[in-house]
């Protein structure tokens, strides 16, 4: 299999897509939260999925990248994946999406520090001080003490991010075994199978006038997994993974046009303070990898 010529401008407009699927797919979720208990929500968004991923996985790799080899990480992707999913829903039912997606943006912070116990790796004192600074922007969102107590549904939103960083690690070390195709449909499918036994006991008949939804969602969700898919096959990580933060433009968006609300001032001076630590840590993980690239004998 040929690998795909590097394009920085394809893999911008790739990973601009991609944004703009998920946050459609997250509105979605939020919408159906509003009718189905949370872990059947997670279900639906596992399995409505599925299908559509599996279509382009067979139409283009084919069955044979299916096959696992690391079992132990996926099922650990499986489960990290209900608590991620399981968590943003359940706050997604009274937090507005772009309050949810502000909090959510500490998860690259997380990873780079994880990754120091977890995969081994170096982070210098810089970087340390931009996790910290990206931490008191979620504060700042929080606002620990502001009526006596901390949002719960915003601490749902930091566990859901934290399981996310954790599964990101997983990525890096599936990576280098097993097929992109493989991790995406086993997390979906162990995703829909895991969920949706936790989610029985109180299952909800579904609602007719909810099938184009829970449809859409599904949809939105395969083309955003392909569209990131592509983004990282034809770009580096560190040009791309900032355009994760234009979700925010697109969430507050969704926001205004389906529940008439904008983010209140305090999640403005939140976002700012935790993208701007998430594009420097970013710059200097770019700067790090510029110098381990450099020639020994560089004057």
């Amino acid at each position: 299999m040929s690998v795909p010529t590097k394009s920085p401008a394809r893999a911008v407009v790739w990973m601009l897509a991609a944004v703009a699927f998920f946050s459609l797919m997250d509105a979605g979720m939020k919408m159906l939260a509003e009718s189905y208990p949370t872990l059947q929500v997670t279900t639906l968004r596992g399995a409505a999925s599925l299908p559509f991923v599996l279509v382009w996985v067979l139409a283009t790799a084919g069955p044979r990248s299916l096959i696992p080899v690391r079992w132990p990480l996926h099922l650990l992707r499986g489960v990290l994946g209900m608590v991620m999913i399981g968590c943003f829903v359940y706050a997604l039912r009274t937090l507005p999406l772009s309050t949810a997606y502000t909090i959510y943006f500490v998860a690259p912070l997380l990873v780079a520090a994880l990754s120091v116990p977890l995969l081994g790796e170096y982070v210098g004192p810089r970087r340390w001080i931009a996790i910290g600074i990206g931490l008191i922007g979620v504060m700042v969102v929080l606002r620990p003490g502001v009526d006596g107590f901390i949002s719960f549904p915003g601490l749902m939103v930091l566990i859901a991010a934290t399981a996310y960083a954790i599964a990101a690690v997983t990525v890096s070390l599936l990576t280098r075994t097993d097929t992109p195709q493989s991790m995406v449909v086993w997390f979906l499918l162990l995703l829909a199978l895991g969920a949706g036994a936790l989610a029985w006991p109180q299952w909800q008949p579904l609602q007719w006038k909810h099938a184009a939804l829970i449809a859409g969602m599904g949809l939105a969700g395969a083309l955003g997994q392909i569209a990131l898919t592509k983004a990282f096959q034809l770009g580096q990580a560190s040009l791309i993974a900032p355009l994760e933060y234009t979700g925010l433009v697109w969430v507050i968006g969704w926001d205004l046009l389906l529940w008439q609300k904008l983010p209140d001032r305090w999640t403005w001076i939140g976002a700012a303070i935790i993208v701007a630590s998430g594009l420097y840590l970013l710059h200097r993980e770019r700067v790090q990898r510029a110098h381990r690239a450099e020639p020994l004998d560089h004057p």
